[in-house]
């Protein structure tokens, strides 16, 4: 059982409804970039993402990932360029208007509410889903109207009305339903508050949030950062079941033999700009990304010797004096991002 979702008319329901034509990339994205007092972090970024892909974004630290994610998703504003979900451009709209289209995300470094259980942090991402329980939410986007469907809110969670009730049964259904795909790490720990929780099972109850959306497409960034090897090959299964489930993906992930295994495409970024995009085996062996993670020494060696290839450890970084300058970008934009 699923919460029911009406969207009032706006580009939300726009993409909802190019989605539903399935005429369109999920995601398309071009020209898109972003400066930082003269750094390009995002340098005329490009691609696409298909209904039912799993396309993974990776590089070197201080390459312009999380900013690509963070312009995606409405956190920070293009210099230039367009994105668009579905068919409907995103990229001159709010972040609240993105996740309702249907974009749920998780971040770099995990975000959960640590005062809120972790059921309650899960129900937290089904909000805009919520029907019964926002009535005049296409006010929201009127500043001075802003008050109404807020007290309206307050007044139904007060003093719920049937078809509030109902709609919070099913919120918690699907819920409990989202939990259940970690098993035996999040269930029984539901009702905890989500501060007494590891690092990974805070990880897991961001994914679940993010889930909870019922999302056209789920981007995370770094889904197993901190896991160990056993942590990280339970959220591997996760992601191929997703997969199996047909959900659209877009990642940011620096363990390769995760990438390799989970993605139809790849996406390599290096100084801002995109270096390779196609299939994994086949962005493995460009020179192009050999030389952004080993340097150019090692990329003309290893083409001549046949030698290890990206994808066969786990690298974290790339030629220092291309990262210190983008991780410069990137934390200008977490910066921005924050305030």
């Amino acid at each position: 059982m699923t919460v029911s979702s009406t969207h009032s008319p706006g580009p939300a329901a726009g993409v909802r409804e190019a989605a539903d034509s399935g005429t369109d990339p999920v995601l398309k994205v071009r020209g898109l970039t972003r400066s930082y007092s003269g750094l390009r972090a995002v340098d005329d970024v490009s691609f696409e993402v298909e209904q039912g892909q799993v396309v993974t974004i990776i590089g070197p630290n201080g390459s312009g990932k999380t900013s690509t994610l963070n312009l995606i998703t409405g956190l920070i504003r293009p210099d230039s360029g367009r994105i668009h979900l579905c068919g409907q451009r995103i990229d001159n709209t709010s972040v609240e208007a993105i996740a309702e289209a249907g974009i749920g995300r998780t971040f770099q470094n995990g975000r959960v509410f640590g005062n809120l259980s972790v059921a309650d942090n899960v129900l937290v991402g089904m909000h805009s889903t919520l029907t019964a329980s926002r009535p005049f939410a296409r006010l929201a986007r009127y500043p001075l109207l802003r008050w109404i469907p807020l007290l309206a809110e307050t007044a139904l969670a007060l003093v719920p009305t049937p078809a509030v009730r109902r709609e919070q049964r099913q919120a918690r259904i699907r819920m409990e339903e989202e939990l259940s795909r970690f098993g035996e790490r999040l269930t029984p720990r539901q009702d905890n508050y989500t501060y007494t929780l590891s690092y990974a099972n805070r990880r897991r109850t961001e994914i679940a949030r993010a889930l909870a959306l019922r999302p056209r497409l789920l981007l995370l960034d770094e889904p197993t950062a901190g896991m160990n090897t056993t942590e990280t090959a339970e959220v591997l299964e996760q992601l191929l079941e997703l997969k199996r489930q047909g959900q659209t993906m877009l990642l940011i992930e620096h363990k390769l033999d995760l990438v390799m295994a989970v993605s139809d495409r790849v996406v390599v970024m290096d100084n801002g700009k995109v270096i390779a995009d196609g299939p994994p085996r086949v962005v493995r062996e460009d020179e192009r990304v050999i030389e952004a993670y080993l340097g150019r020494r090692h990329a003309r060696s290893d083409t001549a010797t046949g030698a290890a290839r990206p994808g066969t450890a786990t690298p974290d970084g790339g030629p220092d004096s291309a990262v210190d300058a983008h991780d410069t970008a990137d934390k200008a934009a977490a910066t921005e991002e924050r305030s």
